[in-house]
């Protein structure tokens, strides 16, 4: 009896389809679009992205203020820029044409994009 339900539990589990693992590619980044194959492209409501993923850019351009003191009195002046003027890009994020790695959520209405897959 036992090893009855626990066969129809796997059953059940089985033709739930709980993980499916896709490959995708990005198609579009505003709105995110990913093309699972010619006829099926998922649109940013069915997609979860980790924040591993996404663009991250830091503004590393900076000036100091010192006290000049002179035998007259002392001054504040600033220091030279430093560092660039652009921010530093620390994630590139997902790009157009990027693959990807999918999970599909079980139930089947939502994906994880994982990882980008990178070739050499």
């Amino acid at each position: 009896m036992l090893d009855i339900i626990k066969k129809a539990a796997m059953d059940a589990l089985g033709s739930s389809n709980p993980v499916a693992i896709r490959i995708g590619t990005v198609e579009s980044l505003s709105p995110l679009e990913i093309s699972l194959d010619q006829r099926l492209t998922l649109s940013e409501a069915f997609l979860i992205v980790p924040e591993s993923l996404t663009r991250y850019e830091i503004d590393l351009h900076h000036t100091h203020e010192y006290s000049d003191d002179t035998g007259t009195g002392s001054s504040t002046k600033k220091t030279e820029p430093a560092l660039p003027a652009k921010p530093v890009v620390i994630r590139k994020g997902l790009l157009v044409g990027d693959t990807v790695i999918l999970v599909r959520v079980q139930g089947g209405q939502q994906f994880v994009v994982i990882d980008k897959v990178v070739s050499e």
